[in-house]
């Protein structure tokens, strides 16, 4: 059982980590009329390994030898896949409607781990996963566009690959540092991503620039806290966190879009929350 310090610390980094990534989905949204998918993917990877760089060096080099290469390949390839679908269905919903698609992942987190890691949550966890489930529900009602099967579809896609994908970090976590694993994750990313950029690619506004570079440094940040979340605890009993994101980009929706903010949203909030709560204070018992 992890040590308790190690259950809180897992849990803020994740909740820094999650408003990381809605600050990118914000940027996102923002670069979505002027740049196509293809170059948000690739810039988003790129300006986040340009970022990883100087703390690498700081690090040394040595710390990149690993003899694991399959894992971070193959997270890498379901991360990217992941992105182009996530990045989709921002680019066609509200940012927080769309954020909704990856706050289905904690859901699907702890099945992966039981089968995989062996990890077995208990029924206070799986009841605690639900109500925070119901609470996403709650806050942002699907509906209208987000109703599309098309939409749905990608965006259940997009969730079980980053489910898959914490779940390769826990696993990798004992011989691989949080550090070795973001920086192969973003340089393996990058090089993928950019072989259909001179395909598609098309100008791009200042602004655009702007964005892609604090999109680098939240990609970055938000790496680097989620994997070392993961190195602390296990993905059954801080994934549902991940529901956090979702005060996030219903604030940043407000703030930059002006995207009502509904008493239900409030509830929904109120519900995840608790479900978070009841989650920690077992582990406290």
């Amino acid at each position: 059982m992890p040590a308790k310090n190690n259950l809180l610390w897992a849990a803020l980094l994740l909740l820094f980590a999650e408003a990381c990534f809605a600050g990118i989905g914000a940027l996102v949204k923002l670069t979505s009329s002027d740049a196509n998918q293809i170059q948000v993917v690739f810039f988003r990877n790129f300006f986040a390994l340009l970022v990883m760089l100087p703390w690498i060096w700081l690090q040394g080099i040595a710390i990149l030898k690993t003899k694991r290469w399959y894992l971070h390949l193959s997270r890498a390839t379901t991360g990217i896949v992941s992105m182009y679908c996530f990045f989709y269905v921002i680019s066609q919903l509200p940012l927080a409607q769309a954020m909704l698609v990856l706050l289905l992942s904690p859901f699907v987190v702890p099945l992966i781990a039981k089968f995989w890691l062996k990890e077995s949550p208990s029924h206070l966890t799986l009841f605690a996963i639900f109500l925070g489930f119901i609470g996403v529900f709650i806050a942002i009602p699907v509906h209208g566009e987000a109703g599309s099967p098309l939409l749905l579809a990608i965006g259940l896609l997009s969730a079980c690959l980053v489910a898959v994908t914490k779940t390769t970090i826990r696993y990798m976590s004992d011989t691989e540092p949080a550090a070795r694993i973001v920086f192969y994750f973003s340089l393996l990313t990058a090089i993928l991503s950019f072989i259909p950029v001179p395909f598609y690619w098309q100008p791009l506004a200042t602004t655009s620039w702007w964005a892609f570079i604090a999109m680098g440094f939240c990609a970055a940040a938000g790496q680097m806290a989620m994997t070392k979340a993961y190195a602390l605890a296990p993905a059954s009993d801080i994934g549902m966190w991940t529901y956090s994101s979702v005060i996030f980009a219903g604030a940043f929706g407000y703030l930059f879009w002006q995207e009502p903010v509904s008493m239900s949203w409030f509830l929904g909030v109120l519900l995840i929350f608790y479900a978070g709560y009841v989650t920690h204070r077992q582990r406290l018992l």
